[in-house]
């Protein structure tokens, strides 16, 4: 069994899933319901808290970016909040960075 990286916390209509962890192809499908949940709650803004999150690869940057285009979609403010400098990097490099906006 893997390590439950994700939870989900609902504050009036901001919803903040945290990620925690290492993000990767064996825990990627925790991610993708996680973010798929939260954008069923059709919250104003959904924030994903990634300050425990220690990698994250391809796979969860692309649940990430699946997530943004699901909460676009239905006109719900998305952002992440508070990556580490190395996650930071990731997100940079992969351009995600240039799309989604992100909380300090």
């Amino acid at each position: 069994m893997t390590e439950e990286v994700t939870s989900l916390d609902a504050d009036g209509d901001i919803i903040t899933v945290a990620l925690r962890g290492e993000i990767d192809v064996l825990t990627v499908e925790q991610v993708r319901l996680t973010l798929g949940e939260a954008v069923a709650r059709r919250p104003r803004q959904l924030v994903v808290d990634m300050a425990d999150v220690a990698f994250i690869d391809s796979t969860g940057l692309g649940a990430l970016v699946s997530g943004f285009q699901r909460a676009r979609d239905q006109e719900i403010d998305f952002r992440l909040a508070r990556p580490s400098h190395n996650v930071r990097q990731i997100l940079m490099l992969s351009g995600l960075l240039e799309v989604v906006p992100v909380l300090p």
